[in-house]
């Protein structure tokens, strides 16, 4: 079996590190980590303090062979509701588990700082591996990463860092295809409705700020922006407090399905003809946009084929193998339907 290469050429923050760092014993450091009552409260500060620093976390499987392995994959995602991910997670399972990997799932609830949290809970497991939304991560996140001495791959967005595996699509072109689209279409007065405000939907949101400032037409009245969950009740709230202040729009594009949806019912419920009076578009393809009446304009994004590829990508580098490309992009396809 042969042994794990780090990610970054840096080896795993050990214990001795610590101690080096601050100059004292191994022991110590021990010591004051699993009883802290016996060390003083200065000597604690500073141990805690040298511990975030360098990223270090306790490894349990510590009395083990060096080349030991969990045969555990830790998988964050920002949520375990949204079809989004669900769809994600089922390609990352049907990929890893005839490998002999189970799945550590962390919900991160759109968070850096829970994320943060599950990472370090996760790392003391030993994982084998990290798979990782995006790359929104606390500096103290990003540390841990960095030492943790584990391959990992992040999902869902791309990033020109060469020493940063990752899979999915750019979310900043896909926004501005889809406003482009709408602009082609004869749209000149197009509103952007947004809600959790993740980086994924920012992106976005700056695809259709570049498209419109191309074309002359860019009002940022036209925007609505909340950071609470995305819902199908808060795309109709949206489209209310829209219509209050810019009532002369003639398109929207939701920052997602949810969102779109909640639009659309609402037009229905104010009598509000679509596409005649007003273009709904949405994002993420989902199932329901389908089956909407009319059918709902969206952009599909390949969720299931990015949490493969980024599973399959995974499993190289954990047999200590060079992927061909580190970079993948899966790009998006623009469904063009009756709502537009």
């Amino acid at each position: 079996m042969s042994e794990r290469k780090p990610r970054t050429g840096q080896s795993r923050t050990t214990l001795s590190d610590v101690a080096n760092h601050i100059g004292v014993s191994a022991i110590t450091i021990s010591r004051a980590l699993n009883k802290p009552e016996l060390v003083s409260e200065a000597l604690r500060q500073r141990i805690d303090d040298a511990v975030q620093l360098l990223g270090y976390v306790p490894n349990r499987a510590a009395r083990a062979l060096a080349s030991a392995k969990s045969h555990s994959v830790v998988v964050l995602v920002p949520s375990l509701s949204n079809t989004v991910f669900v769809d994600t997670l089922a390609a990352i399972h049907d990929t890893l588990h005839p490998a002999g990997y189970q799945m550590l799932i962390g919900d991160t609830r759109y968070s850096p700082q829970a994320e943060e949290k599950l990472l370090r809970t996760y790392l003391e497991y030993n994982p084998d591996g990290i798979l990782i939304t995006g790359f929104d991560h606390t500096p103290a996140a990003q540390t841990l990463l960095q030492t943790a001495a584990i391959p990992t791959v992040h999902m869902m967005e791309l990033t020109e860092q060469g020493d940063s595996p990752c899979v999915g699509f750019s979310q900043y072109d896909s926004g501005y295809a889809l406003t482009r689209f709408l602009l082609d279409k004869g749209y000149r007065r197009i509103a952007f409705l947004a809600a959790q405000l993740d980086p994924r939907t920012l992106k976005r949101g700056e695809g259709y700020r570049a498209a419109l400032r191309e074309a002359g037409l860019y009002q940022p009245h036209r925007e609505l922006a909340e950071a609470s969950p995305s819902s199908v009740g808060l795309g109709s709230r949206l489209l209310d407090r829209l219509l209050l202040q810019a009532p002369d729009c003639d398109a929207v594009f939701c920052n997602n399905d949810d969102l779109a949806l909640g639009v659309l019912f609402q037009c229905q419920r104010r009598n509000i003809a679509i596409p005649q009076q007003l273009a709904i578009a949405g994002f993420n393809g989902l199932d329901a946009s389908a089956w909407s009446n009319p059918s709902l304009t969206t952009v599909d994004t390949p969720r299931y084929d990015i949490g493969k590829a980024a599973a399959g990508m995974l499993l190289q580098l954990m047999a200590g193998k060079t992927p061909v490309a580190t970079r993948v992009d899966l790009g998006y396809r623009l469904l063009a339907r009756d709502s537009t």
